[in-house]
């Protein structure tokens, strides 16, 4: 717009169906004062032909229980057309897509194997059959593991189960089975092999155990469901090939257990989840990240660096808010709708964390941060549940599961996210991925409390550790045993456990029974706030007494001067024995944000003066915009628009201060195809609600002041062949723009150019107050297939309030769909981000 207010019309204006401003005159062309009035006879039609038989029955003093009679007539006709409508409908939609619905009804009702869903899955019969083969073997081996390590390690664990004896052990007739597996190539190092298998073991195991006479417990059946992933590594160049194997579960598989004896009280309901999920984190403290089982098959192979590698980094993840969440709390016996108490939890493998609760709120706000170290990417998932607080039970929210390979992918996150298993609701999150570094140059503390470091601690053994703290007093006085201790001579060796501490994050590993050279080998990570003032504190107690056996202080200061910040060697532990001593590695790491992937710069070709006149528009206006074409000169296509326009061509990402502008490869998560909003103005679409528009002057100004995305609708467009019919089916739309706090009044306009007039157009049902609406509409058009690739759709999102009294454009965005780009007859199902000509849409 130039300074004397003159404004130049956007591509489109020479077909005589925008408006051009002089001064504050409006003038519209003869063709849309026409759609307006046809548009105006319509809603008096209707208007007529609703009233006028209620004047009728007045006018001849008719009782009011004939317009009653007439109207459920006229409900019942409407409705019971509608389900026939409805139930044809779908028998030809399932005769045009008999191959897409017979899957979806099989996956969703059958519980197939992954290789059926994931085509990058490979079915492994063979794997079966072996494991069918050796199973009496795994069963036998699995007999005699129980029989002398477990029954002895259970026997010490508690006094009260010394006389625990497996007396039966049965492995049953069914193996386990792996429903399908995916071998990494290309994304792993070349010296190691990784494979994940989806493990499926549903069992008839029958093991029977006296706890003490004439108590017994045991199971009878066993489900187990989940991803284990298998790692072989290193590849070497003698046998056998693999110097270790290293399994792992990447999330917490799920487990089903059928209890008998005197644990068949476990099976009701008020037990069972508490003796699964008990049982569950035994299995996670063992096989679930960072937790590992590994098997070195060459001696060379240090098996800390195989049970507990240095984790791939460290993810940040900043829970903000929440909206449109499902409302769970109701008054009056339900008639009433109240709003929801919601937190949230959020869990990356063992590590578990819940915030905070907000009271009777819809759109709940957090701001809350929490770290988490990523040992698998990808692969590795963070599990966010939102659950609505109540007196009893919490009701479930939504679910979202995000793998953290993204986020290394994309170094930062910030958006909004929808929640699984909901009608409605969504998360807004902030995620940041930081690398560990060796370089102290890139120590940055945090003054809003965030971790600058993180301390990864490889617990190996011990050795000489006194029996109990009498011991150890004796030891310090330099006395000799009393006469009574010298007499009982004690023989009993400590069961102990250690419990390292950084301020308030205290962890502790698990219990060796019965020896003074006790074995962990466990691997913990601590976050560092301050390194130059913190410190390990590291504290081997007996388990039951929780006595001290020895102490050790490790400044996290001292790495810092150690080659690559790692302390191998054995410590001698003070206030313990004379020659106790405890092997342990620590190695520090520094935080550090890696710059995102470098963005391509698209250079503008040079600008015709003479057709691109400049704007001065400040910061919220495109850089240049396109002449008016005339109708003798033939309208861009989406393909041929300069980078001169990119202010709302699908390629921009962002536009900075100046006239640099950058791209960004599409996600692949969101699997979403953005159009060009410039062709909204192009040949045959100027529809008749887009009369108004002129540099985005006629747009409401919450619309032109607003600094991101109009929202996204989801279509899918077919051709159905049998019937030679075009069908676009909308689906739904998300974040669309929110007109109040209630959420948006929303419908779809579609229009099949270059039939613009208002018998053709086509609309879907108002959606009330959502952001997020789920509209499930077809439309039909009766077109033959070569015809169809010619057209194009113009698809609009339009505000719907019932008393809209202003002069404003009633678009929410638009997105205009060339057919010719789509193979028809496959049909597409995509997410269309929305625009709006005339305005930057800055996401």
């Amino acid at each position: 717009m130039s300074s004397a207010g003159q404004m130049y019309p956007k591509e489109g204006a020479g077909l005589g169906d925008s408006l051009s401003i002089q001064g504050s005159t409006e003038k519209l062309s003869s063709s849309a004062v026409n759609r307006i009035l046809m548009d105006v006879l319509k809603y008096f039609g209707r208007a007529v032909l609703v009233f006028y038989p209620v004047y009728l029955t007045g006018y001849m003093g008719l009782s009011i229980s004939w317009v009653v009679l007439c109207m459920v007539m006229v409900t019942w006709w409407k409705k019971n057309r509608q389900w026939k409508d409805v139930r044809i409908g779908s028998a030809l939609d399932f005769v045009d897509n008999e191959t897409c619905v017979v899957h979806k009804e099989l996956k969703s009702a059958l519980q197939m194997a992954s290789w059926v869903h994931f085509p990058d899955f490979e079915k492994v019969e063979w794997v079966n059959k072996v494991l069918e083969q050796a199973w009496p073997f795994f069963g036998m081996y699995m007999e005699k593991l129980l029989k002398e390590n477990i029954q002895p390690a259970i026997r010490l664990s508690s006094a009260a189960l010394k006389m625990f004896t497996f007396t039966k052990v049965h492995f049953g007739h069914t193996p386990l089975r792996i429903t399908g597996m995916k071998a990494y190539t290309h994304e792993v190092d070349r010296r190691e092999v990784v494979l994940d298998l989806n493990i499926c073991y549903d069992s008839d195991v029958d093991i029977d155990a006296d706890v003490q006479s004439p108590i017994t417990a045991g199971v009878k059946g066993l489900k187990l469901q989940g991803m284990l992933r298998v790692i072989l590594e290193p590849l070497i160049g003698q046998a056998p090939l693999v110097g270790g194997v290293t399994f792992f579960f990447i999330r917490r598989p799920t487990l089903e257990i059928n209890w008998t004896g005197m644990t068949n009280l476990l099976d009701s309901p008020g037990f069972s989840s508490l003796s699964e999920g008990t049982i569950m984190d035994i299995i996670a403290s063992l096989m679930v990240l960072p937790n590992r089982m590994c098997v070195p098959l060459i001696d060379q192979v240090k098996v800390d660096q195989m049970r507990f590698p240095l984790p791939r980094g460290v993810v940040r993840v900043h829970l903000l808010e929440a909206r449109d969440l499902v409302a769970k709390d109701t008054y009056m016996m339900g008639l009433v709708k109240g709003k929801s108490d919601p937190y949230a939890t959020l869990r990356v493998g063992n590590r578990h964390y819940k915030s905070k609760t907000v009271k009777e709120n819809l759109h709940p706000t957090w701001k809350e941060v929490y770290e988490f170290v990523v040992h698998e990417a990808p692969g590795q998932e963070l599990e966010l549940e939102l659950y609505d607080e109540d007196t009893d039970k919490d009701d479930l929210l939504g679910t979202f599961n995000l793998d953290f390979g993204e986020v290394k992918k994309n170094i930062e996150m910030d958006q909004w996210f929808p929640l699984e298993g909901v009608p409605n609701g969504e998360v807004h999150l902030k995620l940041q991925w930081f690398s560990l570094k060796t370089d102290p140059s890139l120590l940055r503390e945090s003054a809003d409390g965030h971790a600058c470091a993180m301390l990864a601690v490889y617990l190996d053994n011990a050795s000489n550790l006194p029996k109990d703290h009498s011991e150890i007093t004796t030891h310090q006085k330099h006395k000799k045993a009393t006469k009574e201790a010298r007499l009982t001579k004690r023989t009993a060796c400590p069961n102990s456990f250690v419990e390292f501490c950084i301020d308030k994050d205290v962890q502790k590993s698990k219990v060796v029974y019965a020896t003074k050279d006790p074995k962990w080998e466990e691997g913990f990570t601590f976050f560092v706030h301050n390194v130059k003032t913190q410190q390990l504190m590291i504290q081997v107690k007996e388990h039951e007494k929780k006595t001290q056996l020895g102490v050790l202080n490790l400044p996290l200061s001292r790495l810092l001067e150690t080659s690559n910040m790692t302390l191998d060697q054995r410590f001698v532990l003070e206030r313990s024995g004379a020659n106790s001593q405890i092997q342990l590695k620590a190695t520090l790491r520094i935080l550090a944000v890696e710059k995102p992937p470098p963005k391509i710069i698209l250079n503008p070709p040079p600008k015709d003066t003479q057709q691109i006149p400049q704007t001065n528009q400040g910061g919220n206006a495109p850089d240049s915009i396109p002449s008016g074409a005339t109708s003798s000169s033939p309208a861009l296509s989406p393909n041929t628009i300069p980078i001169s326009q990119a202010s709302s061509a699908p390629w921009v990402a962002n536009t900075q201060k100046g006239s640099d502008e950058t791209w960004r490869p599409p996600s692949t998560t969101s699997n979403m195809r953005r159009y060009d909003s410039q062709s909204l103005l192009s040949e045959n679409s100027i529809a008749s609600s887009r009369y108004d528009l002129s540099e985005g002057a006629s747009y409401p100004e919450a619309i032109r002041k607003h600094q991101g995305s109009f929202g996204e609708i989801h279509l899918t467009v077919r051709y159905a062949t049998l019937r030679n019919k075009l069908i676009v089916l909308v689906n739904a739309c998300r974040n669309l723009f929110r007109f109040s706090e209630n959420g948006t009044d929303s419908y779809v306009r579609m229009y099949f150019l270059p039939d613009q007039s208002w018998i053709h157009r086509k609309r879907t049902q108002v959606k009330k107050r959502t952001v997020n609406p789920v509209f499930n509409h077809k439309f039909e058009f009766d077109v033959t297939l070569e015809e169809a690739k010619n057209r194009k759709l113009d698809v609009a999102v339009k505000n719907g309030k019932m008393f809209y009294h202003t002069r404003d454009s009633k678009d929410i965005g638009m997105v205009m769909i060339d057919l010719s780009q789509l193979d028809l007859t496959k049909g597409i199902t995509e997410w269309y981000e929305l625009m709006l000509p005339g305005l930057k849409n800055i996401s």
